[in-house]
């Protein structure tokens, strides 16, 4: 559902859920002491649930581009599951787990609906750099507006790049 949801309404649920007058944000709050509802860990972890596709998608195409013939090879060595997974499938999957991670990150940095739901707009708390944007374009300040979004381009261009160059790398010595 985070995949087709709109963000607001997604950061809207979650802030409902968050919130300490509903069981289970009191029960966070009472049990583990967690105040989610505008607060940074809130903030965090609805930008976790709201990445989370972007993160299963690869990680499972790597998975299925897996050789059986090689977690087969593991189990007749009488390698359990956990081994198989630890020694053959994550060294394997690497370069998936890495573009995923890179993947949820950069769709996070620049999210606006749910972390303008969840966190709010507190300045030094739960501003980010995507709500910092819009604060400057509604208050008609488009050179700050630029500066932040020359940051957040730099920054998302520069991860991707270091990923593009990372895999490549990568995949030049498993052919070698």
């Amino acid at each position: 559902m985070p995949l087709v949801l709109p963000p607001t309404v997604l950061g809207f649920y979650l802030l409902l859920a968050f919130s300490p007058t509903t069981t289970f944000g009191a029960w966070l709050n009472e049990t583990v002491g967690l105040r989610l509802a505008f607060s940074f860990p809130g903030l965090v972890i609805a930008s976790v649930i709201y990445s989370l596709p972007f993160m299963v998608h690869p990680i499972q195409a790597g998975l299925r581009g897996l050789p059986k013939s090689m977690l087969e090879a593991s189990y007749l060595m009488g390698k359990s599951r956990w081994e198989t997974l630890r020694r053959i499938e994550l060294p394997n999957v690497r370069p998936a787990l890495l573009a995923a991670t890179v993947l949820s990150f950069a769709h996070t940095i620049g999210e606006f609906g749910v972390v303008l739901m969840i966190g709010g707009n507190i300045p030094g708390e739960t501003r980010v750099a995507s709500i910092a944007v819009y604060d400057k374009v509604e208050a008609l300040d488009y050179a700050g507006a630029n500066q932040y979004s020359l940051v957040l381009f730099a920054l998302c261009f520069g991860i991707l790049l270091l990923v593009y160059l990372t895999n490549a790398r990568s995949l030049r010595r498993t052919v070698l």
